[in-house]
């Protein structure tokens, strides 16, 4: 039965952050084409998916006949349904929401930049997602400046932020005000990340790899972990996975053969080896909790490249593809062309093709991935069908990765 369901609609997502810029849960986009699906259906094809340890599933649902269905049918305190303002200029799907309400359905609001639900509607709906006007927008910037520099109380006229607690914000452009909804104002979660601002900051320095991850790995190998354990620790940290990768293959080294992989250097180089060269990177590295977002974000992106992988194909290819995931914005990070990052270190050509000209094997793993990081258009179904991937095989890839995007926490009191 959900073979059809999921074979019959086009997904994408966004990713929502909360105050410590861990995951607040996931925002699941479902295209238009779906008119036509059963509601029920569809609920218990996303509950096969989801596992009670993901984060937040917010449904955000284009098509009106879908959406009167999950509001009917939804079970209560389960999955989060979004509903848009223009739907309910619908008397009917009006109803539904008050109906909805009622048992006890968890319900969120969304509307065009400026507005906010009526007074009658309001109470149903447990968190609203709002987006900013520019005005609004630049107000909170000036209160948030006039807070950190403490010359807000001695004026005659004080600001009042449009940012409320508890409430979703969507297209926050600025880290300033990323910062001013989550940190000052109690956001319940901002959609989507700021990157390239955060990025911008970083233009006159380096970007370190994160200290947490580099503390665990080393708590890792204090305890003797497995060499998959450390693996996965440390191909959860871009930065830090690409440093490695040019340090196994550095002239210092003096190594008879090329290092292509994480797991062939951590075979190569040896917990030892490892643990001083992690050392040596502890006291440089970032505690800075705005670059999380855009690490969590590159890794996730490697994951569903893994997950799209036919299930037949060895270790080795599926290590090899999710390493092109976690390159593929490396650039980003390092502030430099492509290209240049990806020559400091024999990179599997596979991975740079991929990448650089989009050709090659990975490529159609790399433009789905790509795709599915917004919200579905036509144009989501016409790559599916240029890549050759089926369109179920594609949503159940996707709700695979997104149900396992939990936040990893250090294990021990290295760092506090």
């Amino acid at each position: 039965m959900t073979h059809s369901v999921l074979g019959s609609v086009s997904l994408g997502y966004q990713l929502v952050w909360n105050p410590l810029r861990q995951l607040q849960a996931v925002e699941l986009f479902v295209g238009d084409e779906a008119s036509g699906l059963d509601a029920t259906q569809f609920l218990n094809a996303l509950n096969e998916a989801w596992s009670e340890q993901a984060p937040k599933l917010l449904l955000s649902v284009q098509a009106s006949e879908l959406l009167a269905g999950l509001l009917a049918h939804a079970p209560a305190q389960h999955t989060w349904i979004e509903v848009s303002e223009h739907h309910l200029r619908d008397p009917a799907l009006a109803q539904r929401v008050h109906q909805a309400h009622q048992r006890g359905v968890n319900l969120i609001w969304r509307g065009e930049p400026g507005m906010r639900p009526s007074a009658a509607l309001a109470p149903c709906f447990a968190r609203q997602i709002v987006t900013l006007t520019p005005e609004e927008a630049l107000t909170g910037l000036r209160v948030s400046l006039r807070k950190h520099n403490g010359t807000d109380a001695g004026r005659p006229r004080r600001l009042t932020s449009p940012v409320q607690a508890k409430h979703l914000y969507d297209a926050v452009a600025s880290r300033a005000l990323a910062e001013h909804c989550l940190d000052d104002q109690g956001a319940w979660g901002v959609a989507g990340w700021p990157m390239e601002d955060v990025l911008h900051g970083y233009r006159h320095q380096r970007i370190q790899p994160n200290q947490r991850t580099i503390a665990a790995l080393i708590e890792a190998i204090d305890a003797d972990d497995s060499v998959d354990a450390i693996e996965h620790t440390l191909s959860d940290e871009p930065l830090l996975a690409y440093r490695f990768l040019r340090y196994t293959n550095s002239a210092a080294l003096g190594l008879r053969t090329e290092v292509e992989s994480l797991r062939q250097g951590l075979m190569v180089l040896g917990y030892s080896m490892l643990r001083a060269w992690l050392l040596e990177q502890l006291p440089h590295a970032s505690s800075d909790l705005n670059l999380l977002p855009v690490r969590t974000a590159m890794v996730l992106r490697a994951r569903l490249m893994a997950q799209l992988m036919h299930t037949g194909e060895s270790d080795e290819l599926r290590r090899e593809l999710y390493l092109c995931g976690l390159l593929s914005q490396i650039d980003l990070m390092l502030g430099e062309a492509q290209s240049a990052a990806l020559s400091r270190f024999p990179a599997p050509e596979r991975v740079t093709s991929a990448i650089l000209s989009h050709s090659g094997p990975y490529a159609p793993y790399l433009d789905m991935a790509i795709t599915l990081e917004s919200p579905p258009t036509p144009d989501t179904r016409l790559r599916c069908n240029a890549n050759q991937m089926p369109i179920e095989a594609v949503n159940r890839a996707l709700l695979r990765t997104l149900s396992q995007a939990r936040a990893h926490r250090t294990k021990g009191l290295l760092l506090v």
